[in-house]
């Protein structure tokens, strides 16, 4: 507002609604009087004037258009200001919740790993050989290994009496490795040949040979239900098969050494079983049984208390009849980091102790079929945040029951303290519609992550004194559907890109729905557990510079 003297004025504020062709219409009441308008206070010449609309008076996702007149306590302007159309757009938009949903918030897809310690790997690069010591006459035992082909055959689970630990491990290709949160799919362990050598010139061709295919299977058992035991325990099985045997080696046998790194764990010992006829076996192969698959199995259970990370280690031993003298030994590598199993019995997802591969991290996946608008609001936080926490390589971190944080009173930090600092009982929710059921305070990241705006750590970067400092918004009509608003109550410029958390006035049911499955009892989730949030009713838009309507996920 200018004034040709410089005085001080004031604004009145007229809006009205638009016909089909965007001209003005009928007159909002602004205020319940008979001029229905609103004024501004006195502003200085050259700044702005404003005034603030009282909730309800203007719908979400109409077309408006409004016009002022100017006032400097003396002289009103003789003419009204041109006409300017404005609309309250939200940022998300999105249906009333579906009647059913076919998304499954805690199913997992099996992960690709790659072994950092695959042990058989060093050795099975061009040349690569591992020999015994030569007897008396030269002669010698070698495993020379070689990487898994991508046409060795994968099992075939329809014709065995032995189960596979890792049913869905037989649609894998042959040559990769994959793990999810309790299964571990190892088909590139690879294949080996056994050579006898002639002794003394190596020149000569080997006295006999047999080579063989290997693939490997890591399960654990989160609980009780999943294993049938009070004990966390895991299970392991190697698949051997032959596939050559010449007969001049009489027999081959072969061992194999599944150990543990563990203060807790006893194993059974190593089992071999014929894989189609589940008859007891002994790793040992006649050169006319060359296609018979056995299976070495061991299980281990673990009797702590607490939690404990256990290595794994592999490695086999192969010798033959015409000479058992001589062996050959082959290192299978180590669980790693990617493999190593861990068992507590601290989660309070499971009244029994178990195991799992905390090297998969979980995604959980928002059901935005059935909890849309808490779905829409955590997906555009997860775009107005910095980092955008929960996807990429930015997961979130569980706040589990073996936190380290504490309250300043000694007490071990719950969700129930961070939300407190984002959501405290005395932050009046924001006014929204009946149809959108009893409003509640939802707070993102939530209350039960490390990246809470409410946890306090100096490593969390998202942490604020109070939720006055998120973005704030809510949710509310908008039109014949729904949508996310922002709060300006506090922030009058609406969300930033560049926000540390998100406060909103969600409808209780889905505030209090849309994590009820989460975190799942199979994951066995501990303090700074690692995980993903999908929203995948949201995630087909790629900015939130325009509106992103909701899409149904069959």
């Amino acid at each position: 507002m200018t004034d040709a003297d410089g005085d001080k004025s004031t604004q009145t504020f007229e809006v009205w609604t638009t016909d089909a062709d965007g001209k003005p219409k009928d007159q909002v009441k602004l205020k319940d009087d008979e001029h229905g308008v609103l004024v501004s206070p006195y502003v200085a010449s050259g700044s702005t004037a404003e005034v603030t609309v009282p909730v309800g008076k203007l719908k979400p996702g109409v077309t408006y258009t409004f016009h002022t007149s100017a006032y400097d306590g003396s002289l009103y302007e003789t003419k009204w200001s041109p006409w300017a159309k404005f609309r309250i757009a939200p940022y998300v938009t999105f249906p009333a919740p579906q009647a059913s949903s076919s998304i499954d918030p805690v199913a997992q897809k099996p992960q690709e790993i790659f072994r950092s310690d695959p042990g058989a790997l060093a050795i099975r690069k061009p040349g690569g050989t591992n020999c015994s010591k030569a007897d008396t006459q030269g002669r010698q035992m070698c495993l020379k290994f070689h990487p898994a082909s991508e046409k060795q055959k994968s099992l075939p689970s329809s014709r065995a009496e032995v189960p596979d630990l890792v049913p869905w491990c037989s649609d894998k290709p042959s040559g990769h490795d994959y793990i999810n949160r309790t299964d571990a799919c190892l088909n590139d362990v690879g294949s080996a040949t056994l050579i006898f050598t002639s002794g003394g010139d190596q020149t000569k061709p080997p006295f006999g040979v047999a080579t063989f295919n290997f693939q490997q299977r890591l399960k654990t058992y989160p609980n009780k239900s999943s294993g049938g035991s009070d004990f966390a325990e895991f299970d392991q099985q190697l698949f051997v098969t032959p596939t050559s045997i010449d007969p001049q080696l009489l027999g081959v046998r072969l061992t194999w050494n599944a150990g543990t790194v563990c203060d807790h764990c006893t194993s059974t010992r190593v089992a071999w079983t014929d894989y189609k006829t589940g008859e007891p076996e002994r790793g040992y192969w006649l050169d006319n049984e060359v296609g018979q698959t056995q299976v070495a199995s061991t299980t281990t259970k673990w009797t702590g208390t607490g939690k404990e990370i256990i290595s794994l280690t592999w490695d086999s031993t192969a010798a033959v009849d015409v000479d058992l003298d001589l062996a050959a030994s082959a290192n299978f590598g180590t669980s790693g980091n990617e493999l190593k199993v861990r068992c507590d019995d601290l989660s309070t997802g499971s009244a029994t102790p178990g195991c799992v591969l905390p090297y998969y991290t979980p995604t959980y996946t928002m059901d935005t079929n059935l909890y849309p608008a808490a779905g829409a609001y955590y997906w555009f936080m997860q775009q107005r945040m910095t980092g955008k926490p929960g996807t990429g390589d930015a997961p979130m971190h569980y706040l589990g029951p073996d936190t380290t944080k504490t309250t300043p009173s000694g007490k071990p930090w719950t969700s129930k303290d961070s939300r407190n600092v984002v959501c405290p009982t005395s932050w009046p929710k924001h006014p929204t519609a009946a149809s959108m059921g009893e409003p509640s305070c939802d707070e993102f990241a939530m209350a039960s992550t490390h990246e809470s705006g409410g946890y306090p750590d100096p490593g969390n970067k998202y942490q604020v004194s109070s939720g006055d400092k998120c973005a704030q918004l809510y949710a509310n009509p908008s039109g014949s559907s729904f949508g996310l608003f922002a709060d300006t109550r506090e922030d009058k410029n609406g969300p930033s890109n560049t926000e540390k958390c998100g406060r909103a006035t969600i409808s209780e049911t889905q505030n209090e729905g849309a994590f009820h499955k989460f975190p799942a009892p199979a994951w066995r989730m501990l303090d700074n557990d690692a995980f993903y949030l999908s929203n995948p009713g949201f995630e087909h838009c790629t900015t939130t510079s325009s509106t992103c309507a909701w899409k149904k996920i069959s």
